[in-house]
């Protein structure tokens, strides 16, 4: 577990300024012989590098270095998956960011295999890592989707890189915390144990144990009475989940 229970790690590099850090990997998933989930290699490229954005950006932290690990031939695997990080970039205005990259060039493989990271740099006033506190609602913005049901990176019901962007610029906004492969209720009570509180749920139509794959949802914390569904895309389902205590 990383920096006060969030998937990043945070090095400080003065009283005001730190690096934040984040990581994806993806195996299996592509369109080489022995993969389990069967999607384009542009796909596995979006995905992994949304996750590893979404993870420093949720934290108020810019992106300023992209690394992508490829365990597999440049070509054609390697320059799919490529493609699909510079489309996600893109989407997000950052495509001029640098990226460093490697791939397997000496041993054929039959799986795809992806690893991504991304390094980003916050100052301690914009940094959201446990801002939340007693009596905040904590709400899940998206769907848990993994595996074969996530067919897109343009999903609807699925969160999208300009959400957190447009949950940044809201103050009233505590923590964001991307959801993945533990879930929605991990996630809630690590967020609430890193605040010294307990989260209280409640009952809601979510699969609270289910994984969320690649970042599919979001928890977010707001102040009791703040209207979180306002300013936000309409096809994203927000659903209260409940509070700390």
């Amino acid at each position: 577990m990383g920096y006060k229970g969030r998937d990043v790690e945070v090095v400080w590099l003065s009283e005001d300024r730190c690096l934040i850090v984040a990581c994806d990997s993806s195996g299996a998933i592509g369109e080489k012989e022995e993969d389990v989930v069967k999607v384009p290699p542009e796909v596995v490229g979006r995905f992994a590098t949304r996750v590893a954005l979404l993870e420093v950006m949720a934290t108020g932290g810019y992106p300023q270095v992209l690394t992508v690990a490829i365990s597999n031939e440049p070509v054609p695997t390697g320059e799919g998956i490529l493609r699909g990080v510079r489309e996600e970039l893109r989407s997000l205005g950052l495509g001029s960011l640098a990226v460093a990259i490697s791939t397997e060039k000496n041993i054929p493989t039959q799986q795809t295999g992806l690893g991504v990271g991304v390094t980003g740099t916050a100052d301690s006033e914009t940094l959201r890592i446990a801002r939340s506190q007693a009596g905040d609602i904590m709400y899940c913005l998206g769907i848990p989707k993994v595996g074969v049901e996530v067919e897109s990176p343009e999903d609807p019901e699925i969160v999208q890189g300009r959400d957190v962007l447009e949950l940044l610029h809201q103050v009233q906004v505590h923590d964001l915390v991307p959801v993945g492969s533990r879930g929605i209720r991990s996630e809630a009570e690590s967020l609430a144990e890193s605040v010294g509180c307990i989260f209280e749920g409640i009952a809601c139509n979510l699969d609270m144990q289910k994984s969320a794959g690649p970042s599919t949802c979001l928890i977010v914390t707001t102040p009791m009475g703040f209207r979180l569904e306002e300013g936000l895309r309409s096809s994203l389902a927000v659903t209260c989940i409940g509070r700390l205590n």
